[in-house]
Order: structure tokens, then C-alpha cells, then sequence
């Protein structure tokens, strides 16, 4: 049992429903990211935690306390929105203690927690400013203030970073981890930035269609994603999906596929599982991430297993610490990680490294990885 509990969940709008039984369970202290495509539930399953949406069934749970039908005022959460929502008659500092004064805190301890705040967040200087002459970062600052201010058992965050540009994003996506970090929260944080995600969390829950379609660690997300939708959302660029053949010869497992020449070429995989081997003879769809896919020099020294290739590059782009290289394998698009200074030329043919220990490998028909 967590510090929030999310029990068989769902959401239904007339006879549609939208959420289909979600269960996570949340420590106390962890950061939790909901993270997918807009319309996947993700705000939903927040509002609903918050108290702005019915749950219309199953349960929610903070610190063993049922939470259906709880009114929002009542269930010790703050919530940080993506518009702020913050009151512009008044200032920072009236904004950051409106709550506690609603609730009848003392002026004194509103004023002291205040201050602590200010302090934590660095914004001592804007205490007496109103919205209207901040930042949109500032802005975003005090919102977080806001919530801090009240000492809540979980942090709501309903993309929070999505109305600033990128460098600020980078900027208060570091300030946020630093706070975690700092104070130890609970926090539950909504994003369809997977990098946002990926950075943040200590654990992610990739959501499409209403349901939760993989939760763990960022490094069992990207490593192991459950199924092709989670491994083609999570990452930049995105997981490459190859269509091989599985052919099993004593005890070697080997994916065979076609060059860009369309040339049969085979990869070796390295530990072929049992579950793999049944599918000899068989269509199914091997994973490999771009920084899997790399010229020799640039391959991890410490893998077991690399295969070499070589292959015709069909584009370059230099991206400063890295050149990413487009070619193709069994007639899918690959884009491949390779050094600053790696000698790729467009049109030629290059030699490609592929690390078969990080491969995953999914059913076509399930859409599933292959365990």
C-alpha cells in the first residue's frame, strides 16, 4: 500500500468510458509522471486525484484515507496549473498566502511561511510585484509558491512547463528536480513532453487510449518498453522498428532482414529466449535505439554483443555532439547516433555498429514485446 493509491479507476462520460482501471500506487517521496499523447487520459486521471473530477469507480486513496467524494478543499493536495492561475489584483506575495489566509492561518505564520518559500524558490524581490510585470518563469515560480506554501500531502503539476519557451522549459524542468530533491515531496506530474518525463520522474506512466499502457523507471521505459506504442512515443529520436525474419540454427537465434540494397543480411541475437526461439520461422519486429545504431568507433565498449553491417547512409544531420544518419533496414527508415566527427557522406556506403545486447524484440500481431 502507497501514500496515494489509485484502485481500479475509471472515468465515464454517459456510457463512454475514458479511463479504463487505472492502478498505480505511489510512495510517499516519489515523482510520479503521467505522460502520453493529448487525449490519452492523463489530466483526467489528475483532476480526478484532485478532487475536480467524479471517479466513477474504484478508488482513490492519500495515506489510507478514501478519497471518492471528498470535496478538493478537503483532501490536502495543491495543484500547480499550466495557465497559473494566479489573481492579478493582488501581488506575489498576497497570492502565495491567499490560501492560508482562506483557511484561517494567522497572519504571522502566513508571513513566515511566505518568506521560507520566497527564500526556497529565490523570488524575495518579487514579493511585491503583481503578475501582469513577471516573467512567464516568475509567473510559474509563484504558482509553485503558491502550492508549496501550504505543505501538502501530494503536489499536483498539470503541465506546468508548457506555455514557456524552450530554454526556460530546460531551466525550470532542472529548479523542479532540485526541489524534489531538496524537500522530498510527493508529487504528481502530467506532461506529454516525454523528455520532461524522462528527466524528472522516478517512475513514469506512459497512457494512450485510457489506459496505462507501461509503469516504471525511466530505464525500464526506454530499455524495455512493453509495447510498440511505448516505444515509439518514449525517446528522441524514437525507437527504430525493423521487420526480420527469426531463424534458429542449433543454439544461434538470428534476425534476417534486407540492406538498403535489398541484400539478406543477418543479425545475431545475443541470449535468445526460449519465448524467441518459438518464433522461428516467423515476421516479428526487432527495436533498436539510435545510439544502438552507431558507426564502430562510437560503439559501448562494454557490450557483449555488437554485429557490424554495412549499408548505404541516405541522409546526415549534424546536431553538434552528435550526427544523426538516416538508412534503411528491411525497408523501415533507421536513423542511427553516431560521434560529432564520425565520416559518414551521404550516398556512400558506411559500416554501422549494432548492439544486439540492447535489442527488443515485439509481435507484430500484439503489438507486444516479445519477453
Amino acid at each position: 500500500m502507497g501514500f496515494l493509491d489509485i484502485d481500479n479507476a475509471t472515468k465515464s462520460y454517459g456510457a463512454v468510458e475514458v479511463l479504463h482501471r487505472v492502478d498505480i500506487s505511489v510512495e510517499e517521496g516519489e515523482f510520479l509522471v503521467l505522460v502520453g499523447p493529448s487525449g490519452c487520459g492523463k489530466s483526467t486521471l489528475l483532476n480526478m486525484i484532485a478532487g475536480l473530477e467524479e471517479i466513477s469507480s474504484g478508488e482513490i486513496r492519500i495515506k489510507d484515507a478514501v478519497m471518492n467524494g471528498v470535496h478538493p478543499s478537503k483532501r490536502n493536495i495543491a495543484m500547480v496549473f499550466q495557465s497559473y492561475a494566479l489573481y492579478p489584483n493582488m501581488t506575489v506575495g498576497q497570492n502565495i498566502t491567499f490560501g492560508l489566509e482562506m483557511h484561517g492561518v494567522p497572519k504571522g505564520e502566513r508571513e513566515t511561511a511566505m518568506a521560507e518559500v520566497a527564500k526556497l524558490l529565490q523570488i524575495e524581490q518579487l514579493l511585491d510585484r503583481k503578475p501582469g510585470q513577471l516573467s512567464g518563469g516568475q509567473r510559474q515560480r509563484v504558482a509553485m509558491g503558491r502550492a508549496l506554501v501550504r505543505n501538502p500531502d501530494v503536489f499536483l503539476f498539470d503541465e506546468p512547463l508548457s506555455n514557456l519557451d524552450a530554454k526556460l522549459r530546460v531551466d525550470m524542468r532542472t529548479e523542479i528536480k532540485k526541489l524534489h530533491q531538496k524537500l522530498g515531496t510527493t508529487i504528481v506530474y502530467v506532461t506529454h513532453d516525454q523528455i520532461e518525463a524522462m528527466t524528472l520522474s522516478t517512475r513514469i506512466a506512459v497512457m494512450n487510449g485510457g489506459y496505462v499502457q507501461q509503469l516504471g523507471t525511466p530505464k525500464e521505459i526506454y530499455d524495455t518498453p512493453a509495447n510498440l506504442f511505448v516505444a515509439t512515443f518514449m525517446g528522441s529520436p524514437s525507437m527504430n522498428l525493423i521487420p526480420v525474419r527469426v531463424r534458429t540454427e542449433g543454439n544461434a537465434v538470428y534476425a534476417v532482414t534486407q540492406n538498403s540494397q535489398g541484400q539478406e543480411i543477418s543479425l545475431t541475437f545475443f541470449q535468445p529466449s526460449d519465448r524467441l526461439r518459438s518464433y522461428d520461422g516467423q515476421e516479428i519486429i526487432l527495436g533498436i535505439r539510435p545510439e544502438a545504431l552507431t558507426d564502430v568507433e562510437g560503439a559501448d565498449q562494454r557490450s557483449a554483443h555488437v554485429e557490424r553491417l554495412e549499408n548505404m547512409v541516405a541522409v546526415t544531420e549534424p546536431a553538434g555532439s552528435d550526427t544523426f544518419v538516416t538508412t534503411t533496414l528491411g525497408g523501415a527508415e533507421c536513423v542511427a547516433r553516431m560521434r560529432s566527427d564520425a565520416d559518414v557522406v551521404a550516398g556512400k556506403q558506411t559500416v554501422f555498429a549494432v548492439n544486439m545486447e540492447k535489442a527488443v524484440v515485439f509481435d507484430p500481431t500484439t503489438e507486444q514485446r516479445i519477453l
